[in-house]
């Protein structure tokens, strides 16, 4: 996607800056607020003017913002963005949007191609509604929509963790006081192996 083009920074940016900055310390009290400012900055590409290197500098420097959390606060946002256009957070009469968790289950599973707009309509109503404990709601979620299984590491690498397991368990078998001599041989030709097993099995 083409990005914004670089803008003299004026005095209204300078305000909008500022606006950012408060949000971000209000950010517990409302992640909207912050998630809303934020996505402003990375598609308008303010933070150059700002004279930051990158979008993640910004958060991280200046609004002391981790990658993943600036990641998770835009993604839901542009997902309540896209589903709810009639819902406008800063109108007297709107109702409280779904907890952060809940979103961020929900924004997640979209981006996996988990959910769709047909969906989210069908479980809207549960998802908005504040006499719901969010705990219960989010826990809801993540079993309807899971996380695919993590791939398993390979061979190589785990018999690296495996290797580095049993010596460790070898060292304190060898400082631990009533531990037969014979148990620390045992130990200490244990690792040995498994070191062997996961050298043979390094790329050239």
């Amino acid at each position: 996607m083409p990005r914004a083009p670089v803008v003299e920074v004026s005095a209204s940016a300078d305000a909008f800056r500022e606006e950012v900055q408060r949000a971000a310390r209000t950010f517990k009290a409302s992640w909207t607020g912050l998630a809303k400012v934020l996505t402003r900055v990375r598609d308008e590409a303010l933070w150059e003017g700002w004279g930051f290197p990158s979008f993640e500098a910004y958060c991280s420097k200046e609004l002391r913002i981790r990658k993943a959390t600036a990641l998770k606060l835009t993604r839901s946002w542009s997902f309540l963005d896209r589903h709810e256009r009639g819902w406008k957070p800063d109108a007297d009469d709107a109702p409280p949007a779904p907890a952060f968790e809940v979103v961020e289950v929900l924004a997640e599973a979209e981006e996996r191609g988990a959910l769709d707009a047909a969906e989210y309509r069908s479980i809207r109503d549960s998802i908005w509604d504040p006499e719901r404990p969010v705990a219960a709601v989010r826990r809801e979620l993540t079993e309807r929509f899971p996380r695919p299984a993590a791939e398993p590491a390979p061979t190589e690498v785990r018999l690296g963790q495996l290797a580095r397991t049993a010596r460790r368990l070898a060292e304190e078998l060898r400082v631990c006081r009533g531990v037969p001599a014979s148990v620390r041989t045992q130990a200490d030709d244990l690792a040995a192996a498994v070191e062997s097993l996961a050298v043979d099995r390094r790329p050239n």
